[in-house]
């Protein structure tokens, strides 16, 4: 067999591009933002029955989130830059990120996933990918200790730019498994 044609088989069974993290955090990172359905399972070993919770979600890329749970009981979280907010009836609660390294590294993983921000997740967590383009399934392993303290993996399923689904799996046992659907904009 000559020299030439032993190339060319040898490209021929190379993939073209292989899919990477990089790829995905690309795919990500073209995410326009905008309104989603949630429906959130939340398993607490002290319950003897699962919570359920509904509501809307709203990005606006890079560092917009805003959660509005409907049902069981109305309340809302707000990420905006530095700023976590939470209303729950009458109670309010506001936070500066900045003032809260743990809680800005668990925030985090939702906005940098979502923004496909790559150097974001890699200062908190390692990141294990699987599956494809059209399926994938990401987990974030954290690599602080005062993180792992709280979250043993923090796992998103998706398809290209959307992700589908976040698992939270808490150190203590307790999870929580949230499914997204886009709402079509008019």
């Amino acid at each position: 067999m000559s020299r030439s044609l032993m190339l060319l088989l040898a490209l021929a069974a190379t993939p073209a591009s292989a899919w990477d993290l990089g790829e995905l955090m690309h795919d990500l990172a073209l995410n326009p933002g905008g309104r989603a359905r949630f429906v959130e399972t939340k398993t607490i070993a002290l319950l003897d029955r699962p919570v359920v919770s509904s509501g809307e979600l709203l990005y606006r890329p890079p560092a917009h989130i805003e959660k509005r749970t409907l049902q069981p009981k109305p309340d809302s979280l707000v990420l905006d830059g530095d700023l976590l907010s939470l209303e729950r009836g009458k109670q309010k609660l506001t936070l500066r990120l900045s003032e809260q390294p743990q809680v800005l590294a668990f925030v985090d993983s939702l906005r940098g996933t979502l923004a496909g921000d790559l150097a974001a997740l890699q200062r908190n967590y390692k990141l294990r990918l699987a599956g494809s383009r059209e399926h994938w399934t990401l987990d974030l392993l954290p690599s602080d200790q005062g993180i792992a303290a709280f979250v043993l993996r923090i796992t998103f399923t998706g398809s290209r730019e959307r992700v589908d689904s976040i698992q939270y799996l808490q150190a203590d046992g307790d999870r929580s498994v949230m499914t997204i659907e886009p709402i079509e904009q008019r």
